[in-house]
């Protein structure tokens, strides 16, 4: 996955035991983490952190949810890859977070060695322009 240490990961997550759970396996794995609580923090972390190489996008949050959050991020960074990470499991959840730009989707709860294994592939390939 890359030089340990070089690979920023912003958690757009509001609640904070999923955002902690989460920490704990990247940090764990020498990745840098940024946590947003809300969508609207979310856009303006990547918008301004250009450091950011990856994204773990809940999709539901307050202020602004997870899919309109990354219909922001994904018209600035096109390339900049998208995960939804979710506990709305229905198929109609994944199909609207991959119309909303998310180059993949991972359902709560998750196994942290399916988070790694996702992450390693949206970083090795790059996202998908859509």
């Amino acid at each position: 996955m890359g030089p340990p240490g070089k690979i920023t990961v912003l958690i757009a997550e509001d609640e904070y035991s999923n955002f902690l759970l989460m920490k704990t396996i990247l940090t764990l794995h020498n990745f840098e983490v940024i946590h947003a609580r809300n969508g609207r923090l979310a856009v303006d972390h990547c918008l301004a952190n250009p450091k950011i190489n990856l994204v773990l996008m809940d999709i539901k949050m307050p202020e602004m949810n997870g899919l309109e959050a990354t219909k922001l991020i994904k018209e600035e960074r096109p390339d900049l890859p998208v995960m939804a990470v979710t506990s709305h499991a229905l198929m109609a959840d994944s199909k609207r977070a991959f119309d909303a730009g998310c180059d993949d989707y991972l359902s709560k709860p998750f196994k942290a060695a399916v988070l790694l294994e996702k992450m390693d592939q949206l970083l090795e390939n790059g996202a998908q322009p859509r």
